[in-house]
């Protein structure tokens, strides 16, 4: 059983479907989806429904994202949200409105019960952004920092590569898990490139909302696989672009 960590989907269905046949995905496999599941393309309902029908067949982990988050509040509430409809909310409002209404109670649950991070038996962390408690996880003041904080890739990405984790200036909040998968951070908005690692931080955001494509990777192997361009797929949308 291979486990796969899905980079941020950003409504990106078909690059979606793409990837996970070029990866070859298999019911034995577990999906850890990292979050932001809407939000940049016009599919954004039919990619809810994909992952709903996916989970009941794979054995699958998914996510929060600071995205899914703002798209529930917009369903509960019906009130526009400027920040959410600037960064991509607008294709996601007109996709929910132009569904069957029937359909959003199901979406309800599917984001209620989406998981702020997802630690395994064997030590790796999953999350959306990061953390922000010298801890770690389990002492984290504000759980809006599991799907907003972006300092865990900015401290990662800081620290000189020299630094062992041994080392008294090696950074606490990375010493207490083997490796870390996030998103929330694109690492190009204006094409493709590959997932990155800073100090035992892995960024799977390949900037699917944007120019870049959608990533899955092997958290053992280290192997990737990557949709084309997702703007691709969206001929005459703009995305978060």
């Amino acid at each position: 059983m291979r486990t796969l960590v899905v980079g941020d989907i950003h409504s990106g269905l078909r690059a979606l479907e793409q990837v996970m046949d070029k990866a070859k995905v298999t019911p034995k496999d577990h999906i850890i989806f990292l979050g932001d599941y809407v939000d940049a393309w016009s599919t954004a309902v039919e990619t809810v429904d994909f992952l709903i029908q996916l989970k009941d067949a794979f054995n699958c982990t998914f996510i929060r994202g600071n995205h899914d988050e703002l798209c529930r509040d917009w369903l509960l509430t019906q009130k526009d949200n400027p920040q959410w409809l600037a960064h991509g909310g607008t294709a996601t409002r007109q996709s929910y409105l132009d569904a069957n209404r029937d359909k959003w109670e199901a979406h309800l649950q599917f984001y209620a019960n989406l998981e702020n991070y997802h630690l395994a038996e064997d030590n790796r962390l999953y999350l959306h952004a990061g953390y922000t408690n010298l801890k770690g996880i389990d002492f984290e003041y504000f759980v809006q920092s599991y799907y907003w904080d972006r300092t865990l890739w900015e401290l990662a990405t800081a620290l000189n590569p020299q630094l062992e984790p041994t080392d008294p200036k090696f950074p606490k909040r990375l010493t207490h898990y083997k490796e870390v998968f996030i998103g929330h951070t694109p690492l190009s908005k204006t094409q493709v490139v590959k997932p990155q690692k800073a100090a035992n931080v892995w960024n799977v955001d390949t900037g699917a909302a944007f120019k870049g494509g959608l990533t899955i990777l092997d958290v053992e192997t280290k192997e990737f696989w990557q949709s084309d361009p997702v703007h691709t797929f969206y001929p005459g949308e703009r995305g978060r672009n």
